[in-house]
């Protein structure tokens, strides 16, 4: 039976009064938000995983208020302005600090819940169900405790999903209180409008918010297409002008965003839709047992429509039902349409990064949960709430087990190569996990070899294990992947960037230079290019010129510890600059409190500028976070054999630095000028000699063995040979000059 026209003289649906008290949907809300903070409570240090990298940690535009409005190309954030806007939002709270985008995240999705408990209790009490109240709180809570809604909640970045979720519910919750309003239409649809442009600009799945109001519309409250558009066919017009905005969101995102989704990219429209049948039909399973849940399915397609025949007979199926549905059983018509209209942007556009994407459930489940609430009350009745309870504690504790995957990168990444082990995405990043972890560099290799084997052409595994080698010392072999890379594909700025770190470490600073370069010309906002071209710049003597690539760096990446320590290093060398070279080293260790080497160089400056306790103190911290710092100990020493009466500590700490680096020539002879301070001459000559044997044509190590040569009666000979060498190495050395004159005048 078709959905019927109310009686003649209505205008609009009439506000049924609440079938509960008010205090009792206060209760109801402080349950569902109380509930889903429970299961998401461990998640606020869950870390920055996979795209949020690019779309978050080096996101410049959402550092500052002027560009948050305009996100970058080739990230999530791409033509969502108003998702770039919300993290730019959190960048000002806490900067790349985890906690803020967690909880706005978890806000979002709590305030989501309730737009859904809101909407589904106005739309059951048109029933005068007296359990209406009952099943929309029901559906709402099990909802939000879904273990399949932890991507879009927990992975900071999918808030794409989940906060245009938010809009697209708060559109149709003002359209149905602007609907049952008496002479209060407006504010309502305005901000139903308002929100439907809000979710535009949020993320594209939005596009089919203006047909769900306007079915919605001829479902519940006006009967009809005709009369809900005779009714209120200015506000459905208003909704469907936000498409406009959208369109030009798109166009501006190349249309195909930056070539992962359209007609015109690398896979056919046939093989994406086939993957769908599996996809929806894996989607609804999961609905109903959320195991197991993958975080990356990885990219893949059916050869032929008989691999999922199957499949496409259940989607096929309950097409055609909810078709029946809409025009017999408008309620559950409009749930399975609600599940399929807001699934199809993402079933239909072909994509050939993702085929199956657990986040794209976040409203589609809204529908299912609906639905099972309704299901459950009319069979169980009286004591439905037993088995509501039941399903919200089991559903928040598989939820609350799910977030525990998300604690590390590491943990993510291997419970997903777990569950899909040929899945070569997934397997890089796994690499790139155990390649953050002290010691497990061959760990990463393995995997990323392991992904090579399946795709011999993914050139993000190429470049990952090139970088892998690189940190291995094994330059050579990193230089043939990130060339791999290139002839792959030659446009990869980040390949450009390592390729000049290879080079870089081999010596060939020119090379690494024109590949730096490239790589800016590729992507000039590449910060990481910006610091590299800095240092390279900087070991050839260009100075001023690498001083300003560091300052650029810092311009796009202002919280980079690393940069800052590196424009530290290379003002310290401009005379006038020291203080400001101290500056750039502290804001380095405000940024990044246990950098060793940053601690390390502060205290050089500081020694340089006549501070010594102070630079004392920065030596000190060093060793502390790094024992084995062998030029920390020695620059120590020669701090404390400045100070009188230190000459023991300062011999300590060059004897620490032997210890640990043996080779260490300058170590030798300051060890040597310390013992010969303290008397210890012929342990001072010895210093010396092993100082020689490293760096024979070191003048000052000479030089000192020959001033301790002379205090040994009978070596003078040995003393002038020194000198001499000093003098060949130094000819302008007029000290050595005026000893070896008044030995050779003491002669007979």
């Amino acid at each position: 039976m078709p959905a019927q026209s109310p009686p003649a003289g209505t205008s609009t649906l009439k506000r049924i009064p609440d079938l509960r008290a008010n205090w009792l949907r206060l209760v109801g809300g402080v349950i569902l938000a109380a509930g889903a903070i429970a299961a998401y409570r461990r998640t606020f240090s869950v870390p920055m995983l996979f795209d949020d990298i690019d779309a978050i940690a080096n996101n410049s535009t959402i550092r500052h208020w002027s560009t948050a409005f305009w996100p970058p190309i080739n990230t999530t954030a791409s033509g969502r302005p108003i998702l770039n806007l919300s993290l730019a939002f959190n960048h000002a709270i806490s900067g790349t600090a985890v906690w803020s985008y967690h909880a706005f995240n978890l806000a979002i999705h709590v305030l989501a819940g309730l737009a859904l408990f809101g909407i589904v209790r106005r739309t059951l009490a048109r029933r005068k169900d007296p359990a209406a109240a009952l099943i929309a709180f029901s559906a709402a809570l099990l909802w939000a405790l879904h273990p399949l809604q932890t991507e879009s909640v927990t992975y900071i970045i999918q808030r794409a999903e989940s906060l245009m979720g938010l809009f697209y519910l708060v559109t149709l919750y003002c359209f149905i209180r602007g609907a049952e309003a008496d002479g209060r239409q407006r504010p309502w649809f305005a901000l139903c409008v308002a929100a439907c442009l809000l979710g535009m600009a949020t993320k594209e799945v939005m596009v089919s918010a203006p047909l769900i109001v306007l079915l919605y519309d001829r479902t519940f409250v006006a009967g009809s297409f005709r009369e809900a558009w005779r009714r209120r066919w200015g506000l459905h017009a208003a909704l469907a002008a936000t498409w406009l905005p959208l369109a030009g969101l798109v166009a501006g995102a190349g249309w195909d965003r930056s070539g992962t989704s359209g007609f015109n990219i690398d896979v056919t429209p046939w093989a994406y839709w086939l993957t769908q049948f599996e996809a929806v039909t894996r989607y609804l399973w999961l609905s109903v047992w959320p195991h197991p849940l993958v975080f990356e399915y990885g990219a893949f397609w059916a050869s032929r429509p008989a691999a999922v025949a199957l499949y496409a007979l259940v989607v096929l199926g309950l097409a055609v039902a909810v078709l029946v549905a809409l025009w017999r059983r408008p309620v559950p018509g409009f749930l399975g349409a609600w599940f399929f209209v807001i699934l199809a942007p993402t079933s239909v556009m072909p994509g050939r990064m993702q085929m199956i994407v657990e986040h794209r459930m976040y409203l589609p489940l809204a529908a299912v949960m609906t639905l099972a609430a309704i299901g459950i009350q009319a069979v169980v009745r009286r004591h439905c709430w037993i088995v509501f309870a039941a399903l919200a504690l089991g559903l928040g504790l598989l939820t609350a087990r799910r977030n525990e995957d998300y604690r590390s990168e590491l943990t993510i990444w291997r419970d997903t190569v777990a569950k899909r082990p040929n899945n070569e995405r997934a397997l890089v990043c796994l690499g790139d996990a155990w390649s953050k972890i002290p010691g497990r560099l061959d760990d990463a290799i393995a995997r990323y070899e392991e992904a090579l084997r399946l795709n011999p052409d993914l050139t993000e595994a190429h470049n990952n294990l090139g970088k892998a080698f690189n940190d291995e010392g094994r330059t050579r072999e990193a230089i043939a992947q990130y060339e791999e890379v290139l002839r792959l594909k030659p446009g990869i700025a980040v390949a450009h960037n390592n390729l000049g770190s290879a080079l870089n470490a081999e010596g060939r600073i020119q090379e690494a230079i024109v590949q730096y370069e490239a790589a800016l010309r590729l992507k000039p906002d590449l910060a990481e290019a910006h610091d590299n071209l800095g240092n390279a710049l900087n070991s050839e003597g260009r100075i001023q010129e690498a001083i300003v690539q560091y300052e650029e760096a810092l311009r796009l990446k202002p919280d980079d510890a690393q940069t800052h320590a590196d424009l530290g290093f290379a003002l310290e060398k401009i005379p006038g600059r020291l203080n400001d070279a101290i500056a750039q080293y502290e804001e380095a260790l405000r940024l990044k409190p246990d950098d060793a080497q940053a601690h390390y160089n502060l205290g050089n400056a500081l020694g340089d500028g006549g501070r010594s306790q102070e630079a004392i103190v920065q030596y000190e911290e060093a060793l502390r976070l790094k024992p084995d710092f062998a030029e920390a100990h020695y620059n120590l020493g020669l701090a404390w054999a400045h100070r009188p009466g230190r000459s023991n500590d300062a011999i300590a700490q060059y004897e620490e630095a032997l210890r640990l680096k043996p080779d260490y020539a300058e170590a030798h002879n300051n060890l040597g000028n310390a013992l010969n301070a303290e008397g210890r001459t012929r342990e001072a000559i010895a210093q010396y000699e092993a100082a020689l044997r490293l760096k024979p044509d070191d003048a000052a190590a000479h030089f000192n063995m020959a001033v301790a040569l002379l205090q040994i009666p009978g070596r003078g000979d040995e003393a002038t040979a020194h000198l001499e060498t000093v003098l060949r190495l130094q000819p302008g050395n007029e000290t050595a000059r005026k000893i070896l004159e008044r030995i050779r005048a003491s002669q007979p």
